[in-house]
């Protein structure tokens, strides 16, 4: 297994890049840093400084509109107008917390609910995934008996005391918990194995069986079910199967992070996991739930919650509160009256065979797959040995700076594109992606 990496911290500014900067950006940085503190991290070497957005598109301070290739906050698009209504009007009758009676909530989870397995009948609130997810490892714990939980190598599930401590991607500086364990990412590109499926849960019974040598009760499994922070890893169909029933086998539950391929995004399926025909015992969910709205859920059948439920009283001042649930609702309503789910499959799959062309063109580009709108595109140093080109990767996103795309890296050696559009993303901007894309590898030399 390889080292643990920084992959939060590789597309950064740092002190070093200051002296490039114009004055008007390098005071707002020497600001930033004396008011905010140096734990904040800002993309590219040249900070990007946004004012406006409008779909899939932002506009800097100078008025140059760029392609957000990247953020999934936005969803179903920067600024909807459906969820700024939706806000707006809910804003001018009331807002307050779920410990009085009032139907949004209730509505809202019957529809979200519906999307979901049958067996998945119970929600519950909060405002971000990190919370969705410490709960769900609190829930984890309740039904199990355990304490230990799996996740894989390069995982981020969020920033709080619980999560940060099954978040390798945050890097070597936070340490993990002493009950955490890591597997090896299910990467196809890199995995020499007749059936991914296989491997992958024997790699997950190893590390239950490291736990059961080392007296850690085994409690669950939780996963991004496309491994996005592991450099996006969607296939085959069906490869998490095997091991969700290793997990269960166990007597540990397997918690479904949908903060990043729910609601749609990998066009196959409104769940990323249902791609792999599995039913998780808990759903967690966040930033796409409410287009920039602060909401989340943690979504589970009734029988494993209430373990937790049953004993624990649970409230979160925020969490569900009335204008957070029509932002909700504004972005369910809108994921299926405007086809979004089917729009991400069409569109991605055209997207991802024009992004599959440059590999004709560049031998730096080792491999790109995805589902949906969700793309992972690798590079390498060669193909033969598929040694990761990081270096490349880094310099690659700084160009598509100049180029107007924004995106980022991820994977355990930094050296995958993530791409990641919101999904107001159309067929029309493919050119701009991938023609972005091509002249910068050029530019590059590569």
């Amino acid at each position: 297994m390889a080292t643990r990496s920084t992959i939060m911290d590789t597309n950064s500014f740092r002190a070093e890049h200051a002296d490039g900067l114009d004055a008007a950006t390098r005071k707002l940085t020497d600001k930033r840093s004396k008011v905010l503190g140096e734990s904040y991290r800002l993309f590219y070497r040249k900070p990007v400084h946004l004012v406006r957005g409008e779909g899939q598109y932002v506009w800097d301070a100078a008025g140059d509109k760029y392609l957000d290739v990247y953020n999934n906050v936005a969803s179903i698009g920067h600024c909807h107008p459906a969820v700024i209504e939706a806000v707006n009007q809910q804003m001018k009758m009331l807002n307050t917390h779920t410990r009085y009676l009032h139907e949004r909530i209730l509505d809202y989870t019957e529809e979200l609910l519906a999307t979901t397995p049958d067996a998945i009948d119970r929600a519950m609130y909060m405002c971000t995934g990190s919370e969705a997810n410490d709960l769900a490892i609190r829930v984890a714990r309740a039904f199990s008996g355990g304490t230990g939980i799996i996740v894989s190598q390069e995982a981020y599930h969020g920033t709080s005391d619980l999560t940060s401590g099954v978040s390798p991607a945050l890097g070597s500086g936070q340490p993990l918990a002493a009950t955490t364990r890591l597997v090896s990412p299910p990467a196809a590109y890199r995995v020499n194995a007749p059936d991914l499926g296989e491997w992958f849960a024997n790699e997950i019974q190893k590390q239950i069986d490291d736990m059961k040598a080392h007296g850690i009760k085994f409690a669950g499994f939780l996963a991004d079910s496309i491994f996005s922070s592991d450099g996006v890893l969607p296939n085959p169909r069906g490869f998490l199967q095997k091991a969700v029933d290793v997990v269960h086998a166990n007597g540990g539950i397997f918690i479904a992070d949908e903060v990043q391929p729910g609601f749609g995004r990998t066009g196959d399926a409104f769940w990323g996991f249902a791609r792999h025909g599995v039913v998780p015992d808990v759903i967690t969910t966040g930033k796409p739930m409410g287009n920039g709205i602060p909401v989340s859920g943690l979504l589970a059948k009734s029988d494993v919650l209430a373990a937790f439920s049953d004993e624990i009283p649970y409230f979160n001042t925020f969490g569900g509160n009335p204008v957070a649930m029509a932002a909700a609702q504004a972005v369910l309503t809108v994921t299926k009256e405007e086809g979004l789910q089917e729009h991400s499959r069409v569109v991605g799959a055209k997207l991802l065979g024009e992004l599959q062309k440059l590999m004709d063109r560049h031998d730096s580009i080792g491999d790109v797959r995805g589902a949906g709108l969700f793309i992972g595109f690798e590079l390498v140093q060669d193909r033969a040995s598929k040694a990761p080109d990081k270096t490349l990767a880094l310099d690659l996103i700084e160009k598509l700076r100049e180029h107007r795309v924004l995106t980022s890296v991820a994977g355990p050696y930094g050296n995958v594109l993530k791409l990641r559009p919101p999904l107001a993303f159309q067929e029309a901007d493919i050119d701009w992606l991938v023609g972005a894309l091509d002249k910068s590898l050029s530019e590059l030399g590569r």
